[in-house]
């Protein structure tokens, strides 16, 4: 049964759940542990968690020697009584179905919370957010020196050896750069039924097949269609990845970026059909590791002091290089406004009274969200289960001003 119960302290309030195998954590000792799945239902999907009886809040988090600083909610600015006000307001599902709200300011964490379905140690699915890991995967290649900034504004075909297209094809493929991918400007164009047409041949699908495939069945690329569209950008960021790695982009990942933050309790599914890793949904990332890719992120590709991603590759990659226009704004309402797109990262205006703030963003369907407002030193996570929430019109109106 859900129970749907507001949040009445302002400390931590634990989980007290009858399903077999979950933490229950209603002692003194316990009062500080967030939610957790025990080790034996680790691998118990998303449908199957059953929902928490009481919300998880806490102004204080845990230093888990994980790589976030932690912090106390007030003491570094921040207006607590309206912040938990707001999560109380999550907690009795006021403003629809959040699994989790995690909240670093000024470099700190200061709020960790857990509802519905959230865990601490369980891993939450993921859908296009996992487009800006794949993005921050390449920009770890480039570190790297497996490829450089100026092989941004390269044609694929050159990375893609393998693709061995028609003359016609290829002419137009030639069009297609990593910035274009990267952008989502790639110009490919393929209707429904040639993408029904193109998941029927799964034997023309694998390794390089796929982009082969997907090129030979795509209208002419021009320069009206090299338009921003959302699609198969992050795909062809994944091929280059795989191509020019030692490796697999796979291992590549696991190693040179998930490892070197100390994300280790993760998924990252494989493409049954290519046989690379999922450049665009189908990962799942705990809470705490989307503050750490958010944390690396706002410090400008540095993790703990080390640069592992170019400075110029995020900067450049979070600013607003592509606008997407007012009409569709993603989980917006009247105070977001002027969507772009950069690198697999989504910016908007944020207003709160007569002061506009921009809003950085990872953003995947249903409510998988990080947000970086950098004028204000902030770093905002959640997870969710519920695609018609204004998540960024919740975060201008009752987020952005608790730190006005």
């Amino acid at each position: 049964m859900i129970i749907k119960c507001a949040v009445k302290s302002l400390l931590t309030i634990a989980v007290l759940s009858s399903y077999s195998g979950l933490t229950s954590a209603n002692s003194k000792e316990n009062i500080h542990i967030a939610p957790e799945v025990a080790k034996a239902d680790a691998h118990i999907g998303y449908s199957e968690i059953p929902y928490l009886d009481k919300a998880f809040i806490d102004t204080s988090p845990k230093d888990k020697q994980d790589g976030i600083p932690v912090g106390k909610l007030g003491n570094y600015g921040g207006n607590k009584k309206m912040l938990m006000q707001f999560a109380n307001d999550l907690a009795a599902y006021k403003h629809g179905h959040y699994d989790s709200l995690l909240i670093s300011h000024k470099g700190k964490l200061v709020l960790e919370s857990y509802y519905a379905k959230g865990r601490a140690n369980l891993p939450h699915y993921q859908a296009s957010a996992t487009k800006t890991y794949t993005g921050l995967a390449l920009g770890r290649a480039i570190q790297l020196g497996y490829l450089s900034m100026e092989d941004l504004d390269k044609p694929i075909t050159s990375f893609l050896t393998e693709l061995n297209l028609d003359k016609s094809v290829k002419k137009s493929a030639n069009k297609i750069t990593l910035r274009h991918a990267l952008t989502m400007t790639s110009g490919i164009r393929t209707s429904d039924a040639q993408r029904a047409k193109i998941d029927q041949l799964p034997n023309q699908l694998m390794g390089q097949g796929e982009i082969k495939t997907l090129l030979e069945h795509s209208s002419p690329i021009t320069s009206d269609s090299q338009t921003f569209k959302y699609g198969y950008g992050p795909l062809l960021v994944m091929h280059v990845l795989e191509a020019s790695v030692p490796g697999s982009a796979k291992d590549f990942i696991k190693k040179e970026l998930l490892n070197k933050m100390g994300i280790n309790n993760f998924r990252w599914r494989t493409n049954g059909a290519s046989g690379l890793p999922e450049a665009g949904w189908r990962t799942s990332m705990t809470s705490r590791d989307m503050v750490k890719w958010g944390t690396l992120a706002m410090n400008k590709g540095k993790w703990q002091g080390e640069q592992i991603i170019p400075e110029k590759f995020i900067t450049d990659g979070m600013s607003r290089l592509v606008m997407t226009g007012d009409d569709e704004v993603h989980w917006g309402g009247k105070d977001v406004s002027k969507q772009g797109y950069g690198y697999f990262w989504w910016g908007v205006n944020l207003n709160v009274g007569e002061k506009s703030y921009v809003g950085i963003s990872a953003q995947g369907g249903n409510g998988q969200l990080i947000m970086i407002v950098e004028e204000l030193d902030l770093l905002i996570v959640h997870t969710a289960n519920d695609n018609s929430i204004p998540f960024q019109q919740i975060i201008a109106e009752h987020i952005l001003p608790a730190f006005i």
